[in-house]
Parts: C-alpha cells; sequence; structure tokens
C-alpha cells in the first residue's frame, strides 16, 4: 500500500511538472524533489524519465476508455442523442479532473513524435471509435442524410479538446474545484446545445443539411 501510495506520489508530481516545463525541461531530479521521494525510487518503479512518462500516459488513457466504455454500457437504453450528450459529459469531466495532465498530453499531440505516433495507433483510434460510431449512431436513427457529416463529427472533436488545447484562454476562470464542476457543466451544456441545433430531427424546422448549407 505504502509502495502503491509513493508511486501514485511520483505520477501526479511527474503531471505537474510536465504541464508546467514540458518533458524535456523537467528533470528525475525535479521530479523526486517535488514528490518528495528519492530519485532511486523513479528509478525502481519505472526505469527511466521515458518510463515513467509511458506509465503516466498509458494509466492515464486506460482509465479514460474504461470510463467511456463503462458509460455506453450504462446509456445502452437511451437514444443514441441521449447517449452521445452523457459521452460527451463523462468525457470532458475527465479531461477537467485531469486537467493539467490532459493539457500536456495534447500539447504532445501536435508534435508529430514517434510517441504520439504509438499513441495514435492504440487509444487514440479506440476514442475515435467510439465518439465517432456514438455520433453516426444519430443520424442512422433519424434516417438522417447530412452533407458533410465528417466536417461535422471533426467539429465535435475538436470541441473536446479545445479547453485543453488553449488552456492559457480558460486559466484566470476555473480555480478550485467547485468553477471547475462549474466549469464542466457550462461547457458541455454549450455543446449540448450545438448537438441540438445540427442534429434537429425531421420534424424540427431545421436540418442539418439547412444548416450546413446555410454557412456554405
Amino acid at each position: 500500500m505504502k509502495a502503491n501510495s509513493s508511486k501514485q506520489k511520483v505520477i501526479d508530481a511527474a503531471s505537474v511538472l510536465f504541464f508546467q516545463n514540458g518533458f524535456h525541461g523537467t528533470s528525475v531530479r525535479d521530479i523526486a524533489d517535488r514528490a518528495s521521494v528519492n530519485v532511486s525510487l523513479i528509478s525502481y518503479y519505472f526505469k527511466s524519465k521515458q518510463g515513467l512518462l509511458e506509465y503516466a500516459v498509458t494509466q492515464y488513457y486506460e482509465a479514460y476508455l474504461e470510463i467511456i466504455e463503462n458509460t455506453l454500457k450504462q446509456a445502452n437504453s437511451l437514444t443514441s442523442m441521449e447517449k452521445l450528450k452523457k459521452l460527451i459529459f463523462a468525457i470532458i469531466q475527465y479531461k477537467q479532473s485531469n486537467h493539467q495532465f490532459t493539457c500536456f498530453i495534447h500539447r504532445e499531440l501536435s508534435l508529430d513524435s514517434v510517441f504520439v505516433r504509438e499513441m495514435a495507433v492504440t487509444y487514440l483510434a479506440k476514442e475515435n471509435y467510439f465518439i465517432s460510431n456514438t455520433f453516426f449512431d444519430i443520424l442512422k436513427q433519424n434516417k438522417q442524410k447530412v452533407e458533410n457529416s465528417q466536417f461535422l463529427l471533426m467539429q465535435l472533436k475538436g470541441m473536446l479538446i479545445t479547453p485543453y488545447v488553449l488552456q492559457n484562454e480558460w486559466k484566470d476562470h476555473v480555480v478550485g474545484e467547485s468553477s471547475q464542476n462549474y466549469f464542466v457543466k457550462k461547457y458541455v451544456q454549450t455543446i449540448h446545445q450545438w448537438l441540438d441545433f445540427i442534429l434537429v430531427t425531421k420534424d424540427e424546422n431545421y436540418t442539418a443539411n439547412n444548416f450546413v448549407s446555410k454557412n456554405e
């Protein structure tokens, strides 16, 4: 139990420092000092700083994908739109609860490194599968033939990462747990409103096709 606690302290310290200083700007000594552990303990658990990064990213994405899968299973009896809205809430809530490491990961994803490409083949491909399938299920359920639906999906995925790519835009507005919860609620609500507008049913005055054609 004590070893696991120390291991998590190292991961938490590394997450903060990677976010603040970048991977290359953070030394093993920096991590050890912040976690109040001996440098040798980091070598024992992770072998190297690269090993620590790989472990932390794997832990992050495995927990993330587990939450996505569980959310979709629990929402299985709901409509496709309700399921997607629950998925969006779960995604933003998880990313916000791991804000600094989420920002670090998305910053690294903007760099075409070997490590990032390896992540894209595994975890990011699974994430894309779940989001894309859930999104397109709405169109199938409502029998909508939406032009440029891939671009709409791209917009949705962009909204899911924007707060963590442009974190400086939000840093003065999200401070403390209550503020974090408020941000999740309001930001998710905004995405839901966007979905309601572009993916309305045939009975509404506007369709997703209208939305696309009027903004071309």
